[in-house]
């Protein structure tokens, strides 16, 4: 296998997978956000070099209880593999038969387990980035979910915060708990439930992560604040971590993964798209959407969301801008980009945080959730929302 890390700046991330180990190179790993990462999307930075592709969290509930939606969300997209799934769940027996429906049905090649949601309807149930505060809960639910995958050699990884917030930092305990079960990674988003997506992600969390686990041999990949390749080579060196996830950096942007892979490649260009290349990427990104809906018009409500994103930063007049938002058809998508004037890509806003920016507040949680870290509390089951 040649290897696009070829500088030495990072080593291809194995994925042990049934069919033997699969090797993510560069180890660029495509965050799961809900109400983004379908398969539509996920083609798109497939197509700019992302390194693993994770769907929209879903619930263990409702994957049992076969809701339509969220068997759509965990559908691959046309040649997608390994196929990764991003679970949910406050019940160890839910998420044991949840993802051992995904191994006896073929459905997944890899599960990702969310430790680190930060929104309240999710931290509310207890879970999210408020459920490893319960650190024999989670010992349960990640124990059961790589107990589950085991027979059918799906690897399972987990994702998770600092913690709930600065007094109740989690992530140390708790990875090692995971790291010991036998997940296959450990990823980090550097901020607390608390902060939600303000400020500074503190990547010397990641470090200390990184120190935390060398003794398990269980690699550590690092969230937060990658706006760009430069970021991505700045995390690593910093921090130490095996790999990188990305989130909202590349909304609006998937090429930020074609820039990822040339730095960690040791390539200095980077990926700047005139408006004319950036229309062709929304149209076909209109196409994938229509076709993942199977309709549209919602195909095109979803659409809409985007608008915004990847014209940030053009010369583009407000009703104009209006309009896209507005969006309905991709006859009349096609339409408006062809109203569009050609220019350079807006080098001075590329690099710059971009989708939520939700200020902290203080975590819902259930009823005297903080009381006893080792007491099991009687908490709801999961919504049935499909993301979060």
């Amino acid at each position: 296998m040649v290897s696009t890390t070829s500088a030495g700046l990072l080593k291809p991330l194995r994925l042990p997978l049934a069919t033997g180990d699969h090797f993510i190179d560069p180890p660029v790993v495509l965050a799961p956000m809900a109400g983004i990462t379908n398969s539509a999307f996920r083609m798109l930075c497939r197509e700019q070099g992302a390194g693993l592709f994770v769907s929209e969290m879903v619930t263990a509930r409702a994957l049992l209880e076969r809701r339509p939606d969220t068997l759509r969300m965990i559908a691959p997209g046309a040649g997608e593999w390994p196929r990764s799934v991003q679970l949910y769940s406050t019940d160890p027996h839910t998420m044991r038969a949840a993802v051992t429906m995904m191994g006896k049905e073929n459905l997944a090649d890899h599960i990702d387990m969310n430790f680190g949601c930060p929104v309240p309807k999710v931290t509310r149930k207890g879970g999210g980035a408020a459920l490893p505060y319960k650190r024999n809960l989670f010992t349960s639910i990640v124990g059961a979910a790589v107990e589950a995958a085991k027979p059918f050699g799906i690897p399972v990884t987990v994702k998770m915060r600092i913690g709930i917030d600065s007094d109740h930092e989690t992530y140390l305990e708790a990875a090692t708990s995971a790291a010991n079960l036998g997940v296959a990674w450990v990823a980090l988003h550097a901020r607390t439930a608390q902060q939600m997506y303000e400020g500074k992600a503190d990547w010397s969390a990641i470090t200390q992560l990184v120190e935390h686990l060398k003794p398990t041999g269980v690699p550590v990949l690092g969230n937060g604040d990658i706006w760009s390749g430069a970021d991505g080579l700045a995390m690593v060196a910093e921090t130490g971590c095996a790999g990188v996830v990305v989130g909202r950096g590349c909304l609006g942007r998937p090429w930020l993964f074609a820039d990822l892979v040339a730095s960690f490649s040791g390539t200095q260009s980077k990926a700047l798209p005139t408006l004319f290349e950036v229309r062709e990427v929304m149209y076909r990104h209109g196409e994938l959407i229509v076709d993942y809906f199977e309709n549209e018009d919602r195909g095109c409500r979803d659409l809409r969301k985007h608008m915004a994103w990847y014209l940030k930063g053009f010369r583009v007049n407000s009703e104009l801008r209006r309009q896209f938002g507005m969006v309905g058809s991709l006859a009349e998508l096609r339409g408006l980009l062809d109203q569009l004037d050609d220019q350079a890509y807006p080098v001075e806003v590329s690099e710059k945080p971009r989708g939520r920016t939700s200020h902290g507040r203080p975590v819902t949680l259930p009823d005297g959730w903080l009381l006893d870290p080792d007491e099991i509390v009687e908490i709801e089951l999961e919504d049935m929302f499909s993301g979060g």
